[in-house]
């Protein structure tokens, strides 16, 4: 079975959206896209929370966000336990964020990222796999209320 992946953006990242989603169909992925459907203005927060959603009760395995600078979406997404939203604009950013934060969604700024730069992004962050060791203690931190 393909890894099920989340998309979701606002207006400001619907086209960026929708080039990201058909490269990860075309990859063999299985994309559940939550919107938005149009440039037509819409809130960020509700699309960053309906990622969430997602993959806290497990319909997705992770998740790509879009807004304009991708500060908002993320923002929004991480309000909620379980999301380690990272917000990335280059591969070396997309990398460290699955290799040493264990992010569960890539926040993008579709107003600021280059699309090829946000397919390497895309590829490197799917690809790449949780580091463990050090940094899994740290990551658990982040689940956990401050001390």
């Amino acid at each position: 079975m393909a890894k099920q992946i989340a998309i979701a953006s606002d207006h400001a990242g619907f086209e960026l959206k929708s080039i990201l989603k058909a490269v990860m169909v075309e990859e063999g992925y299985e994309v559940l896209d939550l919107g938005t459907d149009s440039k037509d203005s819409v809130d960020y927060p509700d699309f960053g929370y309906a990622m969430a959603d997602a993959i806290t009760s497990k319909r997705a395995e992770c998740g790509v966000v879009v807004c304009g600078t991708g500060i908002g979406i993320s923002i929004a997404a991480n309000r909620h336990p379980g999301i380690r939203a990272a917000l990335c604009h280059d591969v070396t950013t997309a990398r460290l964020a699955r290799e040493h934060n264990d992010a569960n969604v890539m926040a993008l700024g579709g107003r600021l990222i280059g699309t090829e730069v946000a397919k390497q992004c895309l590829t490197a962050f799917l690809q790449t796999p949780f580091g463990g060791d050090r940094h899994a203690g740290r990551v658990k931190k982040l689940g956990a209320p401050p001390v």
